[in-house]
């Protein structure tokens, strides 16, 4: 098993061996053509973050500056929008599913690192994949971390830092991220705390 295989299985791995240094490279020269790219330009945005990452539904629109490391190991779905600064370690997968939002400065590491000094220093690395399915809304400056599943229909509140796995239906936020309570069907006719919709055309 060489080293992109052992990354790709969660396994121990040399992240300079075995042409991955060369691929994160290439991928880099894809980045840096992107967030170069006029922003008047969208069709060239999108065929340009459609060329970055492995898999891509329609309506895909990801805001200047974007950065990953592969690229590759990255599928989102349908409607998927990034705000400004994303960043995404995808040494192992990331999925993204439907109808997915990510305000700015969201970054998603599923990169890691060993716990103790001497084994940290001898090189080794790991990648967990992360998980986030339909319908969810990430808040700014939120921080995923690897091995993180997260269900249908969540808010993750700005700033969270999420270490464990969050359940579907549910608004999620803090340090480390817990969830605070469901989300009811009372709260589709209100758009901001209190704040009902004072127009119809939001109702499905």
């Amino acid at each position: 098993m060489n080293q992109k295989e052992r990354m790709l299985t969660g396994l121990p791995y040399k992240a300079w061996l075995d042409g991955l240094q060369e691929e994160r490279l290439a991928n880099k020269l894809k980045i840096y053509e992107y967030n170069l790219c006029r922003p008047d330009d969208s069709d060239r945005q999108e065929q340009l973050i459609k060329n970055i990452l492995g898999k891509t539904g329609d309506s895909v629109h990801v805001e200047q500056p974007f950065h990953c490391d592969y690229g590759e190991n990255i599928e989102v779905g349908n409607h998927f929008f990034a705000n400004y600064n994303c960043i995404i370690l995808d040494v192992a997968k990331v999925k993204i599913g439907e109808n997915v939002m990510f305000a700015p400065n969201v970054s998603i590491y599923t990169a890691g690192h060993p716990i103790h000094p001497e084994t940290r220093n001898s090189g080794y690395e790991y990648g967990i994949s992360v998980t986030i399915g339909d319908n969810v809304w990430v808040g700014g400056n939120t921080v995923i971390n690897p091995g993180v599943t997260i269900g249908d229909n969540v808010v993750i509140g700005s700033g969270s830092v999420v270490t464990k796995d969050i359940p579907a239906n549910v608004i999620a936020v803090g340090n480390p991220c817990r969830v605070i309570r469901e989300i009811t069907e009372e709260d589709r006719h209100y758009y901001f705390k209190g704040r009902k919709f004072d127009v119809d055309d939001y109702k499905k």
